[in-house]
């Protein structure tokens, strides 16, 4: 029997989608003026934007699976080794992320009528209040943790385990006040008890990408490993490629379904909260994550609808790559002076408020700009990707 093609493009779509979307939701023309959608819920609650980020862990969890399977799944002593090094790797490129935006900051803003050299000093020293947790420092760990745990655990109790951790995750939830949205919530108080306050986020004293948070976030991981497992793992041979897609298609919408309906029933006694990223929160969005994925299948690989899904590809085979860039590119636009008329402006500013605003009011200028960002990112992305230059991390 031939044997049949099972890569699907859908994944690198759904990845890129996500990348995509991050640039887009974290870089408005102004934060003062943005539309409901594009804002994360205020504290219970979900919004289009709460998707993106689990989506793309949920995503990472499925390309474990893929990436592991040439190792056989043996936790080696140099598969160990490249696991520990990419995950300090991910994690220091966080935290160097964190400190970029400092210096940014501080250089826009110096404290005073200052000389050049105590600028660049003040705009370099910020570490007594470099912010910790972050989206790449919280990819790290759960590539990191989840790898050692799929590795060392047999596949067919990877979804019990991430139900443990997710039910474990509730009752300290439970028990501490992990629904209040103040400093008495037992997230701030781990954070505030080993990072102290000045290397935190303060959201009413949360961070929303905390230490307790990690555990739930794992789940999402496990939870995409396992759906990996049942798209690409052993099993009778499909007859033909048509059979695969429809394997996959049926697998990701009971999957999805299961999950997305059992978040939204057990939201009325655990709150879905991507802050505190409760378990309803793991169960809707990796459930809102696998049908998403079935219905990019049948459009792309069933449909063959493939010439609009270049745009994300080119976001999703370099995932990382491109969120570093946008992280990046975000702060040097808010740095960069422009004077306009007498007038001086950070040059996203300038675009915001004269060219922009003129034409399309402010709430449709600030996503305008949101829209110029990422396509400027994805035309910097676009050279790499004709190219087929892959940029690891």
């Amino acid at each position: 029997m031939e044997k049949v093609n099972k890569r699907i493009l859908a994944l690198d779509i759904l990845r890129g989608i996500s990348v995509a979307g991050m640039a887009l939701v974290n870089h408005p023309g102004s934060w003062k003026a943005v539309y409901a959608p594009l804002l994360h819920a205020r504290w219970n609650g979900l919004t289009p934007t709460d998707l993106i980020f689990p989506f793309f862990i949920f995503i990472m969890g499925i390309s474990m699976y893929i990436s592991l399977r040439k190792y056989h799944f043996e936790c080696t002593g140099p598969v160990l080794l490249k696991v520990v090094k990419r995950t300090f790797v991910i994690f220091f490129i966080g935290l160097a992320l964190s400190w970029f935006g400092n210096f940014c900051s501080y250089w826009a803003k110096p404290a005073g009528d200052i000389g050049l050299g105590m600028r660049l000093w003040n705009s370099i020293w910020t570490f007594d209040h470099l912010r910790i947790p972050g989206v790449m420092q919280r990819l790290a760990l759960c590539y990191g943790i989840g790898t050692i745990l799929t590795l060392n655990i047999k596949h067919q109790r990877i979804p019990y385990l991430a139900f443990s951790l997710l039910a474990g995750y509730f009752i300290v939830l439970w028990s501490g006040n992990g629904f209040a949205y103040d400093k008495s919530n037992i997230c701030s108080i781990v954070d505030h008890a080993v990072l102290t306050s000045a290397h935190l986020q303060n959201d009413h004293g949360i961070d929303p990408a905390g230490i307790l948070g990690t555990i739930p976030s794992v789940a999402n991981v496990l939870l995409g490993f396992w759906v990996g497992q049942l798209l690409f793992g052993s099993g009778k041979p499909a007859a033909s490629r048509s059979e695969q897609l429809d394997r996959y298609l049926i697998r990701l919408f009971l999957v999805g379904s299961v999950l997305a309906f059992s978040g939204l029933l057990l939201s009325y006694g655990c709150p879905i909260n991507k802050k505190i990223w409760s378990p309803t929160f793991v169960f809707a969005t990796c459930g809102f994550a696998a049908t998403s994925l079935a219905l990019l299948i049948w459009i792309i690989d069933v449909k063959g609808c493939k010439r609009w899904s270049r745009f994300f590809e080119v976001f999703g085979i370099n995932p990382l790559f491109m969120y570093v860039l946008g992280s990046m590119l975000g702060k040097v636009l808010q740095v960069i002076p422009v004077v306009w008329y007498g007038e001086s402006y950070s040059l996203r500013s300038f675009l915001y408020k004269e060219c922009l605003s003129p034409v399309f009011g402010d709430y449709g200028a600030s996503f305008a700009y949101a829209l110029i960002f990422v396509v400027i990112n994805w035309i910097i992305g676009y050279q790499l990707y004709k190219r087929k230059i892959y940029i690891k991390i």
